[in-house]
């Protein structure tokens, strides 16, 4: 009897597992320990702060320097790309009364630029760069609000310095004033420095890399600045865009008439030769490949230029200057740097080369056209 009892328990426990095993197969059973949970956590954390640099040659391609033709006279200003039209972002003081606005983008190419909005009360505005249509504008926070600490970095153009850095943090929220006649409320005060030519420039989050407000104004001190929210500014920029003012049907259209070359000079010959050396150490050879001009490119295949510099750690520029070449609208420069490279045996030391390039427009942009290195013992 005992047997018959126990197989009978056995047989209905068999039963019962069967029963509950095949009406809650269907069902999903999420791990509740934390080893269990550690793979999603992982997958669905917040990304990893990026490296200050990688953001700020990131940001630096978005952002250009507008030079102002007006009744005044010549002024210098900032902007940034704010999306794929082409349209640019800047304070309406920079742009008041312009008869020509001529865009300087960060790899020293030049446009002609076309004002569609601007404010009356608000000292915000959007410039037209039909040219710069599909390129890549930055990220943007279209509702964030910031908090007293954010760490931060505003770019621009200070005295007329393209792609300048300061950084600092926000250091006060809903301040109010009036300038001139343009009303700021509510906007953020930062300690970043802004000077002259910086008005209009992005100020970044320095954690994500996204616009977070419009570098606006500054003391003379030189240590407050204050920059307006995009928050409060993103639908009116919105507007202007979707329904541009001042265009007239050829303004609508791409240029090209490329017949009218700029004048080089030095200063434009020498950023870009900077410009070029930075896109190296950040390791971003795309951009860099990409300001050689056409005979270059075509001897050099890109994965050759960018073996050549794949074990480049850091260059510092010692020296540098620029000369009129012989041929016209050419230019000359010769520059002295020390590179860090990683040898074979994962070591690193310090090479002194003197570098000399040619600079010259090629189907209207800017390149280097050709270079020459020799290694300094």
């Amino acid at each position: 009897m005992s047997i018959l009892i126990t197989s009978l328990i056995l047989l209905v426990g068999i039963a019962g597992a069967f029963v509950i095993n095949n009406y809650y197969s269907h069902y999903t059973v999420e791990a509740t320990s934390s080893i269990g949970d550690a793979h999603n956590e992982k997958r669905n954390a917040p990304s990893v702060e990026r490296d200050l640099k990688s953001i700020i040659h990131e940001s630096q391609k978005g952002v250009v320097q507008l030079d102002v033709e007006s009744d005044a006279g010549k002024s210098v200003g900032s902007g940034f790309l704010y999306n794929e039209n082409g349209d640019i972002v800047t304070n309406a003081h920079v742009v008041t009364g312009a008869k020509k606005i001529t865009v300087r983008t960060a790899d020293a190419q030049q446009y002609e630029g076309k004002l569609i909005g601007i404010g009356e009360s608000t000292d915000v505005a959007v410039v037209r760069v039909l040219d710069l249509q599909g390129q890549s504008p930055l990220p943007v926070m279209e509702d964030h609000v910031a908090d007293i600490g954010d760490e931060i970095i505003a770019l621009g153009s200070p005295l007329g310095l393209q792609n300048s850095v300061t950084t600092g943090i926000i250091s006060g929220l809903d301040r109010d004033f009036a300038l001139d006649h343009y009303t700021y409320s509510g906007v953020y005060q930062i300690s970043a420095p802004i000077a002259p030519g910086n008005s209009g420039g992005p100020l970044i989050n320095k954690s994500t890399g996204e616009v977070m407000a419009i570098n606006s104004a500054g003391t003379e001190e030189g240590s407050i600045g204050f920059s307006i929210p995009m928050k409060d500014v993103y639908d009116q920029l919105l507007e202007w865009s979707k329904h541009p003012e001042n265009l007239s049907k050829k303004d609508q259209e791409p240029n090209t008439d490329h017949d009218v070359t700029p004048k080089l000079n030095a200063e434009d010959s020498e950023y870009l030769v900077k410009y070029f050396y930075d896109s190296l150490v950040i390791g971003d050879y795309v951009t860099a490949y990409s300001l050689l001009g056409s005979e270059w490119q075509k001897n050099t295949p890109y994965e050759k230029f960018r073996k050549s510099y794949i074990q480049t750690i850091d260059i510092t520029i010692n020296q540098i200057k620029s000369e009129p070449s012989k041929e016209e609208n050419t230019m000359k420069v010769t520059i002295i740097i020390d590179a860090l490279e990683r040898k074979k045996d994962r070591e690193t030391k310090t090479y002194v080369y003197k570098c000399s390039y040619t600079i010259s427009y090629e189907n209207n942009q800017l390149k280097i056209i050709s270079g020459q290195t020799t290694k300094i013992e």
